[in-house]
């Protein structure tokens, strides 16, 4: 187990390494400079020269990338060239509002997509099964932009239970407001994650159903149903925690997107606006931390489901 992590924990610092690379050289090769945004339409070519070389923007590229990675291995992701602002503060001030939407959405998604997945492969011969599976079909195919526009039409438009848009000044020093903000962005990434989840949950229900020692519990006088929840949910179990790392990369994904729609000052806007900038330092280390985010919850998944699943720990 030991040398599976030290394996695993190398992979990770390689795919961060590569990450670094492709973050960095694709950066580059976007049109526009940020030292004619920092300098003005009314700026000379002179003047964004002279500022283009007191940003270090003329450096040799490998010098820019060296650099880089020398404040990275000291903790520091960067500087904001448009504010001087420290990307790491900017980050942690803006993960107040993404890691609770976040996490909220992951909630909102396990808890449709494992029972209702369940119940929709047991009741896979009847009317509410086969309606259940129909549903998800339809919400998985649902763009998470009109999915978010039809949940403000219902709950903020025509009922007013809950904000439009927008997260309250005050923050979570206002608790109650702050986690009102956020119901209709969390359950529409939810719902559509949800729906992905259930269909992933409901096949591998369905597979474990088909297998003998469930057979075998059922011939032995338990219902279908108790061998299923009694034998097979385990590996069912398995199952979702191996796609969790995909279902936790969509939701980051998707709040990129839900955060512009409902205006939330998160990760996801702040790097949409830092790219519409052309900030590269900013935008640069945010990008590596949202990956290296990815890939660490990758690898704890990884060494969950092999200490969960005696099998895996056999092999080695």
């Amino acid at each position: 187990m030991i040398r599976y992590a030290l394996t695993r924990l190398g992979l990770l610092v390689l795919g961060l390494a590569v990450a670094s690379v492709l973050i960095f050289v694709s950066l580059r090769v976007l049109p526009g400079d940020v030292a004619q945004v920092i300098a003005g339409t009314q700026a000379t070519p002179e003047q964004i020269a002279a500022l283009r070389a007191s940003l270090g923007l003329d450096a040799p590229l490998w010098t820019q990338y060296a650099d880089w990675i020398g404040g990275l291995l000291r903790g520091d992701l960067g500087t904001s060239l448009l504010t001087g602002t420290s990307v790491s503060a900017e980050l942690i001030d803006k993960a107040r509002v993404t890691v609770p939407l976040s996490i909220m959405s992951l909630t909102i998604a396990l808890l449709i997509g494992i029972p209702f997945g369940v119940l929709s492969a047991l009741g896979r011969r009847r009317a509410a099964g086969a309606a259940l599976s129909v549903a998800a079909q339809a919400l998985a195919a649902v763009p998470v932009v009109w999915a978010g526009l039809m949940l403000v039409v219902v709950f903020a438009v025509w009922l007013g239970w809950l904000p439009p848009q927008g997260f309250p000044r005050a923050g979570w020093n206002d608790p109650a407001a702050a986690f009102r903000a956020l119901v209709l962005p969390a359950l529409t990434i939810g719902v559509i994650e949800g729906a992905m989840l259930l269909r992933f949950v409901r096949s591998a229900t369905l597979q474990a159903i088909g297998q003998d020692y469930v057979r075998t519990a059922a011939a032995k006088g338990l219902t279908r149903t108790r061998a299923l929840l009694s034998h097979g949910l385990p590996n069912v179990g398995l199952s979702v925690i191996t796609v969790l790392g995909l279902q936790i990369a969509g939701i980051i994904v998707g709040a990129v997107v839900i955060e512009q729609l409902f205006t939330l000052p998160g990760v996801g806007r702040m790097l949409v606006t830092d790219v519409a900038s052309r900030d590269l330092p900013k935008v640069q280390g945010e990008l590596l931390a949202v990956t290296g985010f990815v890939l660490v919850v990758g690898f704890v998944i990884d060494l969950a489901h092999r200490l969960i699943d005696p099998r895996q720990r056999e092999a080695e």
